[in-house]
């Protein structure tokens, strides 16, 4: 008796469930995407998106690590309690003591068992943590594709300027994240076109038959007043979340070695919950997991067996390389095989871009992609994770698979895009939208299009309707801008070229001067299942408004491209600076029910902060 009660005095405490809310402590607002991991161990999991966590851990002993990017990490002794509530405090110092370097510092990470059979019992996700207190500094192994900013182009020598749309935001929220961490992002990690497309617009929904409404407005512009500042929106049409189409889902989640850190995997399941609580019985889902090799882990399934779903979510575990070209050929499969005529048929990508076994490079990838696109499947990417991110693999596929590409760094960012704009995400209303622009030269002398670098189309591309271009989903807004240098005016930024050899000169039209016209704006595109392109025409007058009197929209924009072109240290950038680009955001931001305009006010002023070190 004596040894058996010895024996079962010895025996380890069984292990049992903490959870708890995890706040702010200045404002008492809940933290969502925070890190807790039991320290010393390799257990851990992310508040969701109401800051509310729960965790397994392996005796009162325990001690509960919470950590968030801008907060003090903060430690709990669990002992007898089952609910620990924590208050993170902001790391006021953060900003100013970040030295920036051209390399990254991360834990170093081991492998998770492989992952688990469908029917097993869900298990406790395993981040795999080198001892907490050792650092390995590791080279930053990031990828992104080189931007040649637009430069001006003379309206003489070049009155056509064309381009497609481009609806992704991925780089907005990549370069937060750089942000937030205390760093300048790197150059090319900046697409000002997507940084101005993370913001909607107030512009008017379509009345007509075509489903988006174009809307023009012409200023001084903000950062050169001998210059025009040319804006273009477009409003694709609301349709309510029950009138949408039926889904043909397909979930494909990277779960390869590299995806197992808190800000990836664990946030790649917390993001796809979200998605699930919105679809409808109508709805279907798969979901395709790929790490040395591909599988199907769950079949095609109606919406409204949510548990079966997003227990199949729980399951997944991270571990092995990455064959992401076999899990996008076995995904584009099930997508095909429970294809829905006149519905959205789509797949959806989660991964750090970190492809290494099999179809890897980019160059296959875009082969891969541009063959099933034409089967009518959509694709939407979706990045995750820092350190080996390879942004331009994940860019590039998204562009080619008549998809849109967003980056998520945290849950509140996974609500924007999966609740918030649910319909534009995922529902397209339009396909291969481009636009062609010909400026009076009578009016303009020169032009620049800010951003869309990797959008550029041939004069040609315009009426070739075999020409890839972009798409717009329900409820989208598009913004352009365009800088204008006026006829007859001085510009550094127009330089001379020695007289034609061969030809003459291009004449202007007689009737030129004349017009009211500014320039002529043509607009191309396909129904989604279309294969024949329609055409919209207008025209731009050459009234202006004056900068104080023109709308929220116009200065927000101008803003946010004056902050991306200050981020790029571009030579357009003109008089302006990290304080002007404030005001004159802070002037437009309108109503901002969701915060977004509010962060970017932060942004500014962090990148204040770092721009001074």
């Amino acid at each position: 008796m004596l040894l058996v009660f010895s024996s079962w005095s010895a025996s380890p405490e069984a292990p049992f469930t903490v959870s708890g809310l995890v706040t702010d402590a200045a404002n008492g607002s809940p933290l969502p995407g925070v890190a807790v991991r039991v320290k010393g161990s390799t257990q851990g999991t992310v508040t969701d998106i109401k800051g509310t966590y729960q965790l397994q851990v392996p005796s009162e002993q325990s001690v509960l690590q919470f950590s968030f990017v801008g907060y003090r990490t903060k430690e709990q002794k669990v002992g007898s309690r089952r609910s620990i509530n924590v208050k993170l405090e902001q790391e006021v110092e953060q900003l100013q003591e970040v030295i920036v370097t051209g390399h990254s510092t991360r834990r170093q990470m081991k492998m998770s068992a492989p992952i688990a059979p469908t029917g097993a019992p869900a298990p406790q996700m395993m981040y795999g943590l080198a001892d907490q207190e050792e650092m390995y500094p590791t080279h930053n192994t990031e990828e992104y594709a080189t931007v040649h900013e637009n430069a001006f182009r003379e309206v003489l020598q070049h009155p056509l300027s064309t381009f497609s749309i481009d609806v992704d935001n991925a780089s907005y929220a990549n370069m937060r994240r750089f942000i937030m961490g205390g760093q300048t992002p790197p150059k090319d990690a900046v697409r000002i076109e997507e940084m101005v497309n993370y913001f909607s617009y107030n512009y008017p929904q379509p009345k007509g038959e075509d489903p988006f409404s174009v809307t023009t407005e012409l200023s001084e512009c903000p950062w050169n007043p001998q210059h025009q500042l040319l804006h273009i929106g477009l409003q694709g049409k609301k349709i309510a979340t029950e009138n949408l189409p039926p889904s043909n889902l397909v979930f494909l989640i990277d779960v390869s070695g590299s995806m197992n850190t808190p800000e990836r995997l664990p946030l790649v399941k917390a993001a796809f919950k979200l998605l699930v609580a919105e679809l409808r019985p109508q709805d279907r889902v798969a979901m395709v997991v790929y790490a040395g090799a591909a599988g199907l882990v769950l079949p095609s399934t109606p919406g409204d067996r949510k548990g079966e779903i997003l227990a199949a979510l729980e399951r997944l575990e991270a571990g092995g390389s990455t064959a992401g070209g076999a899990g996008l050929r076995l995904a584009y499969q099930v997508a095909e095989e429970h294809f829905q005529k006149g519905g959205n048929n789509r797949v959806i990508l989660a991964s750090d871009g970190d492809f290494n076994v099999g179809v890897s490079s980019t160059a296959a990838m875009e082969r891969l992609v541009e063959e099933k696109r034409e089967t009518g499947v959509f694709l939407t990417v979706l990045g995750f994770g820092m350190g080996n991110y390879k942004d331009s693999r994940m860019e590039t596929m998204a562009n080619k698979g008549n998809g849109n590409y967003a980056y998520i760094d945290n849950i509140l960012e996974a609500k924007k895009v999966f609740v918030n704009e649910f319909g534009g995400t995922l529902f397209t209303i339009a396909k291969d939208v481009k636009l062609q622009l010909e400026f009076n030269p009578a009016k303009v002398k020169g032009y620049r299009l800010i951003g869309y670098e990797n959008r550029l189309l041939n004069k040609e591309d315009f009426n070739n309707d075999k020409k890839d271009a972009g798409e717009l989903g329900s409820g989208h807004t598009v913004t352009a801008l365009y800088e204008i240098i006026p006829a007859g005016s001085e510009s550094p930024f127009l330089q001379l070229v020695d007289p034609l050899k061969y030809q003459k000169e291009t004449k202007i039209a007689p009737g030129a001067a004349r017009s009211n016209e500014l320039l002529s704006l043509k607009l191309r595109y396909k129904q989604p299942d279309g294969a024949t392109s329609k055409l919209i025409e207008t025209t731009v007058s050459t009234q202006t408004t004056p900068l104080d009197k023109t709308s929220d929209n116009f200065r927000f924009s101008a803003a946010v491209a004056g902050f991306g072109m200050l981020l790029r240290d571009s030579e357009f950038k003109g008089n302006l600076t990290y304080p002007k680009v404030l005001v004159m955001a802070k002037g437009a931001q309108g109503r901002d029910e969701e915060g977004y305009r509010a962060e970017f006010l932060n942004l500014v002023r962090s990148m204040e902060i770092v721009a001074k070190k």
